[in-house]
């Protein structure tokens, strides 16, 4: 297994729009939650037993239906606690939608074919904006008898595709704001100073200026002050070329690397190589002849074989080596990708890698 060289042409890793790699502050998502009950399960519900809480849930809500349960011992499986999650997107209105997910709070065993109740859902000022109900929609199962079990994906989790209404907005003057600021997703200094010497540009003025290596400010000129959706919009198709830092991502247990733009690494040279020992038993039967006086033996037939991998050389990488000749430098030695971590991380210990290993 060799390490696929994926290099992006120019015109696709140059030239990024704004709304690519920055945000306008204060136009966000909020986080919703809430706490249901899900009905209509084909016995996979919780286990009323284990569950205090699916049951004080179900008690709690029959009383309010005008059904007395309380003293009584309800037994029904067919009844889970949920969690239910959404994300509200910036300046959604009253009466919009939401698709929520659900996921099991108990020890239900799956949530297929069951039914949301009336859940509020509650932001982090605990106040309920959007309302959730509905058939939820699931897609994991479980079956099985008593000697094989089946589950495919996780049946305790569903979701319902505009499952919640929205009942309260959340404030934002955008008319009112004074300035608009610009969030970078991935800080740096070079990238902000380019993005405000292109508004700059566009605006043929020098109302935008990078504060810090996350946020460019940008003063509303006078003409926009009614317009500021507009002006958002036109700021958002200007396109920069963003900078980034010289970065090697590494996931050990799936053996991951990914190698950024610009890592260099200077003059170094590289020997890999394995021992392999491969032991092979093949047993050879031996039979006396048909009218012969002798008994069937096996006799052990031992194969073993060494492999030095002398047939990979060192290879020596000259200084100022791109991405590209890393690349191939790594795939003409026919290095997979867990022995290649093992070389990066050698490499920098050696001090002849310019760039950050990140492990994942």
């Amino acid at each position: 297994m060799t390490l696929t060289s994926l290099m992006l042409c120019p015109e696709t890793a140059r030239n990024s729009s704004f709304k690519d790699v920055a945000d306008f502050e204060g136009v966000r998502d909020n986080m919703l939650v809430g706490y249901g009950l899900v009905v209509g399960l084909n016995g996979s519900g919780d286990t009323l037993r284990n569950s205090a809480f699916t049951q004080e849930s179900l008690t709690a809500m029959l009383d309010r239906l005008g059904v007395a349960t309380r003293g009584g011992k309800l037994n029904t499986k067919n009844v889970a606690a949920v969690m239910v999650t959404a994300t509200l997107p910036p300046f959604a209105r009253q009466g919009s939608r939401l698709d929520v997910s659900v996921s099991a709070l108990g020890d239900a065993k799956s949530l297929n074919g069951g039914t949301l109740l009336v859940t509020p859902l509650m932001g982090a000022d605990g106040e309920i904006y959007a309302v959730s109900q509905g058939a939820l929609s699931t897609g994991g199962f479980e079956a099985g008898g008593q000697a094989e079990k089946v589950t495919r994906g996780v049946p305790t989790t569903a979701r319902i595709p505009s499952g919640a209404i929205v009942e309260r907005e959340v404030e934002f003057a955008l008319a009112q704001l004074e300035n608009v600021k610009l969030a970078l997703r991935n800080p740096d200094f070079t990238t902000a100073n380019r993005i405000a010497a292109a508004i700059n540009k566009w605006s043929k003025g020098a109302g935008a200026q990078a504060t810090d290596p996350a946020t460019v400010v940008l003063s509303i000129p006078g003409h926009y002050r009614e317009r500021i959706a507009l002006l958002m919009s036109e700021i958002e198709q200007l396109r920069i070329d963003p900078d980034q830092p010289a970065r090697i991502l590494v996931d050990e247990t799936k053996g991951i690397i990914v190698i950024g733009e610009n890592v260099r690494i200077s003059t170094v040279a590289i020997a890999q190589g394995n021992l392999t020992v491969r032991v092979t038993e093949t047993p050879q039967v031996s039979q006396p002849n048909p009218l012969a006086n002798g008994e069937t033996v096996v006799t052990p037939q031992t194969n073993v074989q060494v492999d030095e991998e002398s047939g990979r050389r060192m290879a020596v990488l000259s200084g100022a080596v791109t991405l590209q000749d890393l690349v191939d430098g790594l795939n003409a030695m026919g290095v997979g990708p867990r022995d290649m971590i093992g070389i990066i991380q050698a490499i920098k210990a050696a001090g002849a890698l310019q760039a950050e290993i990140e492990v994942m």
